[in-house]
């Protein structure tokens, strides 16, 4: 199939385009930004711009979007003219040029205020059945967008699934008080538990999605690393998530201590990707425990198509990949 990639440019698009060929497809890199995995250089709101790059093309795969890093440094506007008028009319054009599938990168931040719990209460337990509540408009505009896929996938016939991706960036947390704690390494292996999936993994879920989109019709699917855990543990995870971890994982501390390594002293959240598992037939392979073989074996915690893709930033002038104004 010939596939338009939107945001080509970014983490997962790079990572796209550069697998799409090995699985028989031919990858149109459509971005903002140029690069060298992106043809069609321009927003994904101009419309005449993306009826000339749908020329050909037999699925979307849509990652283009103003993200959470971007709060600080774009208005609202700003959001809702790419987040939601952008997929709008992808959406139009697509249905109009005749393709035949389209899958929508969206996001577990759409989840919001749902993700935190109160005082006392156990972790909370993520599922598709869950209700957003945005907390920025960085979520509330991916919900929307959701919701129009939704909306062309009824009206028009169009196949389209919504992949809600957690964590899979390369880069340092945007939370200066963990990025003073914890390592990098430290901290990616620890969400892998709860809240992040590898790179590889989230392009593997697209291809699967692709394949998947004609006899699914329409759907939205959390897709995170498998997690060990159970709602058995969710009450324990927000006082003590060591433990809980060491009862899944008796070797990790000696692993982790060997490279002065300390677990997440609390959980708050976990993320169920089972029903993307069993919908799309897609298995991730780096886990928390792939983590921990690979750091036995002293190999990276990371894919090798994330190291690949590496770290982008999300500004193309930044002293940092969190830049605010």
């Amino acid at each position: 199939m010939r596939v338009l990639v939107t945001g080509s440019s970014g983490h997962l698009g790079e990572a796209l385009v550069r697998v799409l060929p090995g699985a028989g497809h031919e990858p149109v890199g459509l971005d903002l930004l140029p690069s060298p995995h992106t043809r069609v250089v321009g927003p994904v709101t101009d419309r005449a711009l993306v009826r000339r790059a749908l020329e050909g093309v037999d699925a979307v795969l849509h990652t283009a979007t103003l993200h959470k890093p971007h709060v600080g440094s774009h208005p609202r506007s700003a959001f809702v003219e790419t987040n939601v008028q952008g997929t709008l009319t992808l959406l139009e054009q697509a249905v109009a040029a005749g393709v035949s599938r389209f899958v929508f990168t969206s996001t577990t931040s759409t989840f919001g205020r749902a993700l935190t719990p109160g005082p006392g209460e156990p972790a909370a337990w993520i599922t598709e059945d869950v209700v957003p509540v945005p907390r920025n408009v960085y979520g509330a505009t991916k919900t929307a967008a959701e919701d129009l896929c939704a909306l062309v996938a009824g009206d028009e016939g169009l196949p389209c699934l919504v992949l809600r991706t957690s964590r899979f960036f390369s880069e340092g947390d945007d939370r200066p008080d963990v990025r003073e704690r914890y390592s990098r390494d430290n901290a990616q292996a620890n969400e892998l538990l709860y809240r992040r999936v590898d790179l590889e993994d989230v392009v593997a879920a697209h291809l699967l999605a692709l394949d998947r989109a004609p006899q699914l019709g329409f759907g939205r699917y959390v897709v995170s690393a498998a997690t060990p855990f159970t709602r058995a543990d969710l009450a324990e995870l927000r006082t003590d998530a060591p433990a809980v971890v060491r009862r899944h994982f008796p070797h990790y501390p000696q692993l982790y201590a060997e490279r002065g390594w300390t677990m997440f002293p609390a959980i708050d959240r976990v993320y169920d990707s089972s029903a993307a598992q069993a919908a799309l037939g897609w298995t991730p392979r780096y886990d928390f425990a792939a983590v921990l073989a690979r750091l036995a074996a002293g190999e990276p915690v990371r894919s090798a198509l994330a190291e690949q893709v590496g770290a982008k930033g999300y500004h193309p002038a930044s002293t940092g990949p969190y830049t605010v104004r």
